[in-house]
């Protein structure tokens, strides 16, 4: 049977757009900095991710939008019969790379400024009025001469005026930025896209950072092309895993793009992010949806989420004493704690312990019963429980296991909108039916892990 096209099931997109408003109200004024990949407009992406943009700019989203340009000084150079010459990773930009950029930029420019103009009826760009702002927002500094080999007219950001940006975006503006500086003197350089992104958003102090690029995302093993995106890398486990990865050359290596979300997240972007282009409304998945499409990287430097030791015995005894008093937990006395400590992941903020957590592998079942997920009630409603609930969850994959569970009384809701479904105490593996207390009559809830 052929359905009409355009066809809206209630059933099915009432409950997806209830999903979507959490976002919608979580990211109004919220600044964000969207670095496309000149290989995603050469690959015809450009009108749909503009589209895409105007829907973000509708949603209360301030946004400053860098393109790259990469295969279009390529294509450039090509047709002017000059080779290109790359060192560390970077162009060499002679005088007729330079014009080869100038003229790539300006083509881009004009292409952006015409995507962002349309409101043909029946798209979603209708009835939309977004001004594009550009301008001379970036000072620039030459890369000099590194190992014998002089990049000439090459570049780096040397400062973003944040002020003239922000007014602009403030204003309801989407400031477009092609990757050019200008030196006091008046030279102009040729910037690296992620250079000039990661910058812009440190100067802004941005909510987000999203590069929308070749990669996929960071593969949770690097090394096997099959492995499912990780869709959250903590700060310091990007941090590792970098570490032990060959310097970046392409765009599609690895560390290529994720080096610029650890100097951003280092420098004070909370979330940085990177995502396929190839993927059809990957940056809307990336933003609307629980768990994106891509990789964010996390900055948790406010506070502390890490597996606990010995040392927060006390603390997690503390946290928990007023739960397991007012029944919302099992009580559980300070030996046991003290013998399962290494199953508790523990958020602390200054030397104080606000949230736990504590995850009991079966696998032989491939489950993991997640228990004890506590949030000090000073600081609910900040997305804690939330943000220990996605460790508990790593932890669980990392362990190869296929699915979490958890038994509760009171908060069977606050889980059900986190995935989990009801399931039977039969479900249980075979060595925790045996101590599933019939008399709490607790619900017992299953996460399949992806």
């Amino acid at each position: 049977m052929n359905l009409p096209a355009g066809l809206v099931f209630p059933h099915t997109f009432v409950p997806w757009f209830r999903s979507v408003a959490p976002y919608i109200h979580a990211y109004r004024g919220k600044t964000f900095v969207v670095a496309m990949a000149g290989e995603g407009i050469a690959a015809g992406k450009l009108t749909a991710f503009v589209q895409d943009l105007a829907i973000l700019h509708a949603m209360g989203i301030k946004l400053v939008f860098v393109h790259g340009f990469r295969p279009q000084v390529s294509e450039q150079l090509k047709a002017k019969g000059h080779p290109e010459r790359f060192s560390h990773g970077v162009r060499i930009t002679d005088a007729p790379a330079l014009d080869a950029a100038q003229e790539a930029a300006g083509q881009l420019r004009f292409e952006i400024e015409a995507a962002f103009s349309q409101g043909l009826p029946n798209t979603p760009m209708a009835n939309a009025t977004v001004r594009v702002v550009s301008g001379n927002f970036l000072t620039a500094r030459p890369v000099g001469i590194v190992d014998g080999v002089d990049f000439m007219h090459s570049g780096v950001v040397r400062r973003v005026d944040a002020v003239a940006i922000r007014h602009a975006i403030d204003s309801g503006a989407v400031v477009l930025l092609s990757p050019f500086g200008f030196s006091p003197t008046g030279e102009a350089f040729n910037l690296r896209m992620e250079d000039v992104a990661t910058s812009t958003a440190t100067a802004l102090q941005a909510d987000k950072l999203l590069f929308v690029t070749e990669q996929p995302g960071v593969r949770e093993s690097p090394d096997d092309p099959d492995s499912e995106i990780d869709t959250e890398l903590a700060l310091a486990d990007a941090e590792r895993l970098i570490a032990g990865l060959p310097a970046p050359t392409q765009p599609t290596d690895v560390a290529f793009y994720l080096r610029y979300c650890i100097k951003a997240c280092r420098e004070g972007v909370e979330r940085s992010h990177i995502l396929p282009f190839a993927v059809d409304g990957a940056l809307l998945q990336e933003v609307y949806t629980h768990d994106g499409i891509g990789t964010m990287v996390v900055d948790e430097k406010l506070e502390s989420l890490r597996e606990a030791t010995s040392d927060d015995v006390g603390g997690i005894l503390q946290l928990i004493e007023p739960f397991e008093r007012d029944g919302t937990l099992v009580r559980r006395d300070r030996s046991e704690i003290e013998r399962d400590i290494g199953n508790y992941t523990v958020i602390e903020h200054d030397g104080v312990i606000f949230g736990c957590a504590a995850l009991y592998p079966y696998p032989e079942a491939g489950t993991a019963e997640m228990a004890a997920l506590t949030i000090s009630p000073a600081v609910q409603g900040q997305g804690d429980g939330e943000r220990i609930l996605k460790r508990v969850e790593q932890r669980a994959k990392s362990m190869g296991l296929k699915s979490l569970f958890v038994l509760t009384t009171r908060t069977m809701h606050w889980f059900i909108k986190r995935g989990f479904v009801q399931a039977e105490p039969e479900w249980l593996p075979e060595a925790r039916k045996r101590k599933y207390n019939h008399d709490r009559r607790s619900q017992v809830l299953v996460k399949n892990l992806k």
